[in-house]
């Protein structure tokens, strides 16, 4: 028996420490944030905070606005509705994202927002949707696909969210690339980490459930595109999505 227990003589044993430890709440604000400002929180993070969480004044909490870094704040006033906190310090810079942007042709939805939470989580600065002749998905809801990628923020620790681009055909982006392309090769392609350079901006692009056509391939080529392989294996888009980043940050990125 431990000791403390009924009946019990023995030495009572230290308690375990919970895990993971206990973070503090973190939230994506759209006001500018700076040491003594005044933030409101009203709607559902304010529901979250004082009503899920139970948070009252003097309760504190990590905000960041995607520009100036994270903050610690503290609660201030609490309502049911509604919360003000006041900016305490600065906890953390801005970070500098690698120069990584993810060309994708979108897919159902649920593949889809999978990809945006992971590729958030994964570090890309940009995301780039593409309309190509076998893209089976050409209308998105970007106000959705925003939210994910705020939480997924808010959960991953980042302190700038990613730019969701609007949806542009894969012609133009072939004639105005953001930076040298990288597509997934279905015929073959050297390995990524051959094909970049440690800092260098790039711009990953995947096709479509089915691939791109032989004609899409031939003018991805001969816009100057550069093929990759990921590996003997045949891919879902967004599965080889999410390969192709975790090789450019593991070998280019800030996995380095």
């Amino acid at each position: 028996m431990l000791r403390g227990a009924p009946g019990g003589s023995a030495s009572a044993m230290p308690a375990t420490p919970a895990w993971p430890p206990r973070a503090l709440p973190r939230l994506f604000v759209e006001q500018p944030l700076a040491d003594g400002a005044a933030v409101l929180l009203e709607g559902k993070p304010a529901h979250y905070l004082a009503n899920v969480l139970r948070l009252g004044e003097g309760a504190e909490v990590l905000l960041f606005d995607g520009a100036s870094g994270e903050w610690r704040a503290a609660i201030r006033g609490a309502t049911k509705k509604r919360l003000v906190l006041e900016v305490v310090e600065r906890t953390r810079e801005a970070e500098v994202l690698p120069p990584l942007t993810l060309a994708f042709a979108p897919v159902k939805r649920a593949p889809l927002e999978w990809l945006v939470e992971k590729a958030t989580e994964l570090g890309v600065a940009r995301l780039q949707p593409v309309v190509t002749q076998r893209t089976v998905v050409e209308r998105m809801n970007p106000a959705r696909l925003a939210l994910i990628a705020v939480e997924a923020a808010e959960q991953c620790g980042r302190t700038r969210l990613p730019e969701i681009a609007e949806s542009m055909p894969l012609a133009k982006l072939l004639s105005d690339p953001p930076a040298p392309i990288l597509f997934a090769d279905e015929t073959g392609g050297r390995p990524l980490g051959e094909a970049v350079t440690p800092g260098a901006a790039a711009c990953i692009l995947i096709g479509p459930e089915g691939g791109f056509t032989p004609d899409e391939r031939d003018a991805i080529l001969a816009a100057g595109a550069s093929g990759i392989g990921l590996g003997p294996r045949i891919l879902r888009a967004e599965t080889a999505a999410l390969a192709a980043v975790s090789l450019y940050m593991a070998s280019a990125g800030d996995w380095r």
